[in-house]
């Protein structure tokens, strides 16, 4: 286990798609997971589920078996935020219609570990093999914890760095408004004689009847100012 969390802490996160990171750790999962076969990574947004990242065709397959079905322990894992483990597919009785379907497949065990995110869940860490309770070792559940709290890890830090962007932007955009409402406002003071308030007051007037933001009066008084050069 400790080999494990050494492997998934040297994963590197910063200037890299998120993408590219939950490959890596799904298959570092997929190497260090006792008894694994196969394994993705689902998540689920706005409440629908999808493959994000996944080592082995058999972990794909039996993830877009569930979402057809809309049922089934990784679905369940990632919205109920428990831990399912399937130890025999012949005699599984929960998920009926999945499980209908899956027993098609060489897929024989499963397990599928919610992925913690500010006090809910985002989706789940799926693990499956060709082989009957391949999980029922206290080592697959510690090593599939521990990379579902790396892949969350990761989607925290992405979702982070996301929101500095988006704030920064914001930010330009501000600034950029207030520098050419300036502009108009210095526009109008001298071609009307008025005063800063003034000023402003005939922007914020000529936005309101127009039904245009401030920003769009003030760019068109500067560009008219400009044009006339």
């Amino acid at each position: 286990m400790d080999d494990v969390l050494r492997e998934l802490s040297r994963v590197t996160l910063a200037g890299r798609e998120l993408a590219d990171v939950l490959g890596e750790i799904t298959t570092i999962a997929a190497q260090a997971i006792p008894g694994a076969e196969a394994v993705s990574t689902t998540l689920i947004r706005d409440d629908k589920p999808f493959t994000a990242a996944y080592s082995g065709e058999m972990a794909l397959l039996a993830d877009e078996l569930q979402y057809a079905e809309d049922g089934g322990p990784c679905i369940d894992a990632g919205r109920g935020g428990v831990v399912l483990r399937i130890d025999d597919m012949r005699t599984e009785e929960r998920w009926p219609r999945y499980i209908a379907r899956v027993r098609e497949m060489a897929v024989r065990s499963s397990l599928s570990v919610p992925l913690p995110y500010q006090g809910s869940w985002i989706g789940a860490l799926n693990v499956y093999s060709t082989r009957p309770s391949a999980f029922a070792s206290p080592g697959s559940l510690r090593a599939g914890l521990g990379a579902a709290e790396a892949i969350a890890v990761a989607i925290a830090n992405a979702d982070a760095h996301a929101q500095m962007a988006d704030q920064a932007r914001n930010m330009r955009i501000a600034m950029e408004s207030r520098a050419v409402i300036e502009q108009a406002k210095g526009v109008l003071m001298a071609q009307r004689h008025v005063t800063a308030e003034q000023a402003f007051e005939i922007l914020r007037e000529a936005s309101q009847r127009y039904n245009r933001k401030l920003r769009e009066i003030a760019v068109g008084i500067v560009e008219s100012t400009q044009t006339q050069r």
